[in-house]
């Protein structure tokens, strides 16, 4: 990493980006975790100061979830517009990750609990934002079960049709090239079709359960 590179400041260091209630995991938390297992370090062996490392059960939900929550993350809103009724459908996840140049495929996980998740799926093209720092209300409402989660919010037209956030970082538009299975949720894979930045800004982060802000 260069000296350039940003820090990430904890949640419990910064103040919130909005007020409101406690916050809600997004629709992909926890995050998956590597086939290695943590990066650099394999279970039981030693490790440069020649201590073993401390084994756990990962069958332990709230264990699990804790040390996953160690790796930042942003977070993203994957919307679409039902074509027939014109309404918007959206979600929340903190799993986006880009997975491939040629042919251009992005990636992101969600829970099979969603009631969100179908309805977005069946509406038509996805559109992925970057949620900025200043847009905790709409990753508060997007979570949320029930109600209008547009409701109040502020948003444009991608050109293939999909909601974009006033204030959002970047936009993608996405259709759905595979879905795969994997435990309690499953990993949606999605060709793009168009992309661009939208706005200049900081990225809201996810860490350790809580929201904070990436700070140059």
């Amino acid at each position: 990493m260069s000296t350039d590179a940003a820090r990430l400041i904890a949640p419990d260091t910064v103040r919130p980006a909005s007020h409101g209630p406690a916050p809600r995991h997004p629709a992909s938390e926890p995050a998956l975790p590597s086939a290695d297992g943590r990066p650099g370090h394999r279970s039981g062996r030693p490790g440069r100061s020649g201590q073993r490392a401390s084994l756990s059960d990962p069958s332990d939900g709230k264990h699990f979830r804790n040390v996953l929550g160690r790796f930042a993350t942003g977070v993203v809103a994957v919307t679409a517009i039902d074509a027939e009724t014109g309404r918007p459908y959206g979600l929340v996840a903190n799993s986006f990750t880009s997975v491939s140049l040629d042919p251009p495929l992005v990636a992101f996980c969600v829970a099979h609990t969603s009631t969100s998740w179908p309805r977005v799926k069946a509406a038509g093209p996805l559109c992925v934002t970057v949620l900025a720092d200043t847009q905790r209300q709409v990753c508060d409402q997007l979570a949320a079960r029930g109600g209008d989660k547009f409701a109040g919010l502020s948003w444009s037209l991608s050109p293939a049709g999909g909601p974009v956030f006033d204030g959002a970082l970047a936009w993608l538009d996405c259709t759905i090239e595979a879905e795969h299975p994997a435990g309690d949720h499953v990993i949606v894979v999605a060709r793009v079709h168009g992309l661009d930045k939208h706005e200049d800004g900081n990225p809201l982060v996810f860490f350790r359960g809580d929201y904070g802000r990436f700070h140059a």
